[in-house]
């Protein structure tokens, strides 16, 4: 596999990590970092799937696309942001227990990083299907992203100008839009989601971890939930596990 190299698709900047040009991948994989974060910040789960997957990593473009908002104004320089936050506000969800009205609104600014995100897919699943000249359709496409980035991710499955993903991965996410969401579940039909978070996650409740699996259950969406003693991370069985779900989008 290459080393990460920097690619616009759309407004976005992104890492992308695949193989030589002469043997183009036939799947594409887009992470999408959470707030604060530096555009980097998954490319290490991505090299981490590579390694697990072992020869079958060739077959797969891993795109990490760099969020637009900068975050140095508020001292992160190296910090990005798919959405402004309001951090006062969470931290007082955070102390009260209560994320009702969190879950319930559409974040300012989530309809113009959801529709870069959407541009970005299609456009790379297009590159795709027109180096190995097929049907774009037949691009297996996993989408998912870790906090902010798995929330953008799923608001993109649900109502991104995108065709629904094989495979959804939210580690560490939470719920936003709820009624939009709600009444667009019927688009993962046919899409495995997975769905990791830790029991004792400081930011983003595993309560509201455990409703948002809910909501996709009984939608009858297909969900594998790992949940984990830890924080607001990434644990390593989260890892191992969609490195195996990402293998099965090869058949």
């Amino acid at each position: 596999m290459h080393q990460p190299r920097k690619i616009r698709y759309g407004s976005l900047d992104s890492y992308v990590i695949d193989d030589t040009d002469e043997n183009p991948p036939s799947a594409l994989v887009v992470l999408c970092h959470g707030y604060g974060a530096p555009g980097s910040d998954l490319v290490g789960i991505v090299e981490e799937w590579v390694y697990m997957l072992g020869e079958s990593a060739s077959n797969f473009r891993f795109i990490c696309p760099i969020a637009p908002h900068s975050l140095a104004d508020i001292g992160l320089p190296s910090g990005r942001a798919w959405w402004p936050l309001n951090m006062a506000r969470l931290m007082e969800a955070v102390q009260a227990q209560c994320f009702e009205e969190l879950h319930r609104e559409t974040p300012p600014g989530l309809d113009l990083a959801r529709s870069a995100l959407s541009e970005l897919i299609n456009e790379a699943k297009q590159e795709i299907a027109d180096q190995r000249d097929c049907p774009v359709q037949s691009i297996p496409l996993a989408i998912g992203g870790f906090s902010q980035g798995a929330m953008l991710t799923m608001d993109a499955a649900l109502r991104g100008q995108i065709t629904p993903p094989d495979l959804l991965i939210q580690f560490s996410g939470t719920i936003i839009c709820q009624p939009q969401w709600t009444e667009s579940m019927g688009r993962l039909e046919n899409t495995q989601v997975y769905q990791s978070h830790g029991t004792v996650d400081p930011l983003l409740p595993f309560s509201s971890a455990q409703r948002l699996r809910d909501m996709l259950v009984d939608a009858g969406v297909s969900v594998e939930f790992h949940d984990f003693t830890g924080p607001h991370t990434i644990d390593g069985q989260a890892i191992v596990s969609t490195a195996v779900a990402l293998k099965h989008l090869l058949g």
